[in-house]
């Protein structure tokens, strides 16, 4: 296997390959979460029903069989990033996007060709969330090995810029077209716009990512496999000989991604349900507060090039530790959006000591043959099981009449995760990476 353009490369190379590399993530979320966005306007195409709710939730079922392909993503993509290159892995992950969302744009309702809507759907979001999954392991290794030791922090950060970027540009579309397009003509196909604007968008994240350059780090690990000094990538080659760090970015990961998913995606939700703000002014206070949580990650990200990784996460998990119950309480009863906007706003600085730096983490804890599973298979699968459930954890705790334990259930994951960032030696200084 050749790996001429595995070169050492200037500073204006780096930029361009984080820049492609950052770019095509913000397309793949924008598509992942466009789906989310439109349900209301593409639910009755494809679901026989007169009931509303019934349609929401068939479409509900396969956002959450889309959410259940993330790991098997992480574990099949890993792999493949592995053993054929991260840019390989970035072209494929990028390519099951793009289909996935040219299939949703282009296939006709259920009064058209009947029960193969709902399955050419399922196919859809099956190949969105191999996708998705593959996308974290791929990106983030990428990002970290071509970042170059001394700006690993920040640069690495972008990959949470471009996953807020994405959800905020899908709901930037659909407020566009509501102000723009008629109910009517957005219920009977302004919906598809979305879907053909993100295959769209991938076919040029496609071109863009062919003309990446490879890292050093695979170049070198391919020459170690060649001369018989490194095993294959491989889930039972994790478990064994990497089991701690594995164990590690699961735990460091649960915490975190709960308190992400708590602090933003159901943020929304907890305003109008126990607030009892509007839906537009959730939306407003949703919005502007996930744009400066956005601004802030690659701030932190290049402090932690400075200070280190440790100082960072710990300080996420004392802050979860002591603020994330009294933010909540205090939430229940706020009553102006500005207050609201400012509690939201500290959760989701707290929760940036964990997204702005969690990427680079877990590209340092492994070494570069098994780097890209290592990073995205235990991520996926905490992320499955503790950012996937927040919603719905959350809402059985209300519907059981004690919504506060969901408050403490997210302070008790966040401590676990405290207890693993104060053993684990910071990975600034004690870094897998060997290349600069």
């Amino acid at each position: 296997m050749q790996h001429s353009d595995t070169r050492p490369l200037d500073q204006r190379e780096r930029l361009k390959a984080i820049i492609g590399g950052s770019t095509g993530n913000l397309v793949e979320w924008f598509d992942w979460y466009v789906y989310s966005a439109f349900t209301l306007y593409f639910a009755p195409h494809f679901f026989p029903s007169e009931d509303r709710t019934a349609q929401l939730l068939s479409a509900a079922a396969i956002f959450a069989v889309g959410f259940l392909m993330r790991p098997i993503g992480a574990w099949v993509m890993g792999i493949y990033a592995d053993s054929r290159g991260r840019k390989a892995g970035l072209t494929l992950s990028v390519t099951l996007m793009c289909a996935g969302s040219l299939i949703i744009a282009c296939t006709p309702g259920y009064e058209t060709i009947g029960v193969f809507a709902p399955i050419l759907l399922v196919v859809a979001r099956l190949m969105q969330g191999l996708s998705v999954g593959g996308e974290y392991g791929a990106s983030a290794t990428y990002l970290t090995e071509m970042a170059g030791k001394d700006r690993r922090g920040f640069f690495s950060s972008f990959q949470y810029v471009t996953l807020i970027s994405g959800q905020l540009l899908a709901i930037c579309v659909l407020l566009i077209l509501q102000a723009t397009m008629t109910e009517a003509a957005l219920d009977a196909w302004g919906w598809r716009i979305p879907f053909a604007i993100g295959a769209v968008l991938a076919v040029v994240v496609f071109y863009i990512r062919r003309g990446l350059a490879e890292t050093q780090s695979f170049a070198n690990a391919q020459e170690l496999k060649a001369s018989g000094g490194a095993p294959k990538s491989g889930f039972f080659e994790l478990i064994r000989h990497h089991p701690r760090e594995t164990a590690v970015v699961m735990l460091l990961t649960a915490g975190g991604t709960l308190a992400f998913y708590a602090y933003s995606i159901y943020m929304q939700k907890f305003l109008v349900n126990t607030s009892g703000f509007s839906r537009e002014v959730a939306s407003q206070i949703n919005a502007a507060t996930l744009f400066v949580f956005m601004l802030l990650q690659p701030l932190a990200g290049g402090l932690s090039d400075r200070i280190g990784r440790k100082p960072l996460m710990v300080g996420f998990g004392v802050a979860g530790l002591l603020f994330t119950y009294p933010i909540f309480t205090a939430l229940e009863t706020a009553t102006d959006p500005i207050y609201a906007g400012a509690l939201v706003m500290a959760a989701l600085v707290i929760v940036t000591g964990y997204t702005s730096i969690n990427a680079v983490v877990k590209a340092e804890l492994f070494p570069a043959h098994i780097r890209a599973l290592g990073v995205a298979l235990p991520y996926a699968l905490a992320n499955t099981l503790f950012g996937g459930t927040a919603e719905f954890v959350a809402l059985k705790f209300k519907d059981s009449g004690w919504e506060r334990g969901f408050y403490w259930y997210v302070t008790a994951m966040i401590g676990v995760s405290l207890i693993v960032y104060l053993k684990m030696r910071d990975t600034r200084t004690h870094s897998r990476i060997a290349e600069d």
